[in-house]
C-alpha cells in the first residue's frame, strides 16, 4: 500500500504546500482522503481502472475546494464520494453553476453517498464524529491487513482515541504549534503524539499544518521533533511525500 500526500496545509495554500488531499493506493482500489487543492494532482497517480473512493472529513472549503477541478479528470470508473450525513445535499449545491461545472456534466462520474444513509464499502470499519466547529468525521479503514486511520480538524476527544487504537498508521492533524488559545478545536504536536502513544498506534503522520502558523517547512520539522519526544515513530509530512505501509 502506498500513501501519497498531495496536500498537507490547513486553511490555505502557501509555498509549503496545498490544502489537504491524500491518495492511498492498494492492489484493489484507490482511496482519496479529502479534496483540498492538492486534489488536482490525483490524475498523476490514478493510472488504472481500479475503483476509486473519496472520503470527506467535513465541508470546510479547504477540504472540498479541489472538487472544482473535477472536469480535469476522465476516470471511466468514476469516483464514489462518501461524506458526513447530509453532505450530499450540500455538495449538490456546490458542484453546479454558478460555482463550477454541473455534477451531471462531469467527465468523471461522481457518485455521492451520505454515511449513515448509504452502505459504506467493506474496508471502512468505523467512522465517528470528532470535535470541531462543524460536523467533522474521522475514518478507520482495514486495507491489505493494515489499519489506516484518518482524523483531521479535531481537538482531543474520545472518538479520536477510539478510532486511533492499534493503528498501523494514524494520519492526524497538527494545526497548532503549542498551546495557542483559539476558538476552533485542533491539535498540536504534543497532543497528537499523546493520542498515538495512548492508542498503541505504530506510526503517526502529522499534516493539516495551519498555514498562518507553519510558514516554513522548518516549522514542521520542529513539530516533528516535539512529537517524537512523546511518540518516536512520528513524521511531519510534506507535499509529494509517499509512505509505504
Amino acid at each position: 500500500m502506498k500513501i501519497a500526500f498531495l496536500g498537507t496545509n490547513g486553511w490555505f495554500d502557501t509555498q509549503t504546500g496545498n490544502t489537504v488531499c491524500i491518495l492511498v493506493e492498494t492492489d484493489h482500489e484507490y482511496l482519496i482522503l479529502d479534496a483540498g487543492n492538492g486534489f488536482y494532482k490525483i490524475d498523476g497517480h490514478i493510472q488504472t481502472s481500479k475503483p476509486s473512493y473519496l472520503f470527506l472529513s467535513h465541508l470546510h472549503l479547504d477540504h472540498v475546494v479541489g472538487l472544482h477541478v473535477m472536469n480535469k479528470f476522465s476516470f471511466s470508473q468514476g469516483i464514489d464520494l462518501y461524506g458526513p450525513p447530509g453532505s450530499g445535499r450540500h455538495l449538490r449545491t456546490l458542484i453546479k453553476q454558478p460555482f463550477t461545472a454541473n455534477l451531471p456534466a462531469l467527465n468523471t462520474p461522481l457518485r455521492l453517498h451520505d454515511l449513515g444513509a448509504d452502505p459504506p464499502p467493506d474496508f471502512l470499519l468505523e467512522w465517528k464524529k470528532l470535535v470541531h466547529v462543524s460536523p467533522c468525521y474521522g475514518y478507520r479503514f482495514r486495507l491489505e491487513d493494515k489499519l489506516l486511520v484518518y482524523c483531521t480538524d479535531t481537538g482531543p476527544c474520545r472518538n479520536l482515541s477510539l478510532l486511533a487504537r492499534q493503528a498501523d498508521l494514524l494520519i492526524t492533524e497538527c494545526a497548532y504549534k503549542g498551546n495557542e488559545n483559539y476558538k476552533w478545536p485542533h491539535l498540536n504536536p504534543l497532543l497528537a503524539a499523546e493520542v498515538a502513544r495512548e492508542a498503541g498506534a505504530r506510526k503517526l503522520a502529522l499534516l493539516h499544518f495551519d498555514a498562518s502558523l507553519y510558514t516554513t517547512l522548518k516549522n514542521r520539522q520542529e513539530a516533528q521533533r516535539k512529537a517524537r519526544k512523546i511518540f518516536k515513530n512520528t513524521v511531519a509530512v510534506r507535499d509529494g511525500q509517499v509512505i509505504a505501509l
